[in-house]
């Protein structure tokens, strides 16, 4: 019987070695290139750190840089440590292929996010959910905003012409219509919507065609949590379009700013992302990018 016992748990113990490896070397394998530079510059990060907090406690030292710079710098080194924590904390609950995320895995991934960027979400509000929660994202095109914009009036600045005019219009309108009655009533949450939208699968809920109405208004600029785990970088966005079709391999798709924040692309090498409800009721959470703990979005 004690035997027994024993090659029992000699077998169990082998077992957790190897799931306790595999994991390790799936980490490394997605993304080694990340923990090596964390790795190599630890030393230098925390003695960066120390030297930061001496160097503030000198703030009037004329060859020193100001305070805030230095504040930047921790601020930064956070940042690193904690995109680090959620690459780490993901990579042991997502599958090694892209596929429909079980029940458990879906809670486990959705308490990691929210514990992560402090607010709450879920693959599940209101009693609905997409077809699922973790897919090969594909580039969309500009939609158009309101009656009459086009490609030379699209874009605020010289800079962003540059970086999306190449990718153009989408010859039919959104989901949802325009974003705006006309150019006069179009506002600033309006462009944001836009810039920051996906086109998600509705149309594959499974009881989407007996619920139109229903499903139309809950999804209609719906927030959600675009994530790209193999980076750490996420984005809040809204659901402002549907698509793409199921033939394509895709399973949602992201317009061009999104698309470039995330560092994903189109094509054969196109990559997994995250995409979780945002409950946000009182809408106080801005679209755009979002760093780990952090509410306060950038729209650049």
């Amino acid at each position: 019987m004690i035997l027994h016992q024993n090659q029992h748990y000699k077998k169990l113990s082998q077992k957790w070695t190897a799931r306790s490896r595999d994991l390790r070397n799936n980490l490394w394998h997605k993304h080694g290139e990340t923990l090596g530079w964390l790795t190599e510059n630890y030393r230098q990060l925390a003695a960066g750190s120390l030297s930061g907090l001496l160097l503030l406690a000198s703030p009037h030292n004329p060859q020193l840089p100001p305070p805030s710079d230095l504040v930047k710098s921790a601020q930064e080194v956070r940042g690193i440590d904690k995109k680090a924590t959620l690459i780490s904390e993901l990579s042991t609950v997502l599958p090694s292929a892209v596929r429909v995320l079980t029940d458990d895995e879906e809670k486990r991934i959705a308490e990691i996010l929210s514990n992560t960027f402090g607010f709450r979400v879920a693959a599940e509000l209101d009693s609905k959910k997409l077809n699922r929660s973790y897919g090969l994202i594909g580039l969309e095109q500009h939609l158009a905003r309101f009656p009459g914009d086009n490609m030379a009036i699209h874009f605020d600045t010289t800079d962003e012409a540059r970086n999306y005019y190449a990718d153009g219009m989408a010859p039919g309108l959104g989901a949802w219509g325009y974003f705006a009655r006309s150019k006069e009533e179009f506002k600033e949450k309006d462009k944001m919507r836009e810039k920051y939208y996906l086109a998600v699968q509705t149309f594959l809920v499974p009881d989407y065609n007996q619920r139109v109405a229903e499903y139309r208004d809950f999804f209609k600029y719906r927030k959600m949590l675009a994530v790209n785990p193999e980076n750490g970088k996420a984005m809040v966005v809204v659901i402002g379009d549907a698509g793409p079709a199921a033939w394509t391999g895709k399973h949602l798709g992201g317009s061009p700013e999104v698309m470039r924040y995330l560092e994903r692309v189109d094509g054969a090498a196109r990559g997994p992302v995250l995409y979780f409800f945002i409950d946000d009721p009182n809408d106080t959470i801005p679209l755009g990018p979002i760093e780990t703990g952090s509410v306060i979005a950038s729209n650049n």
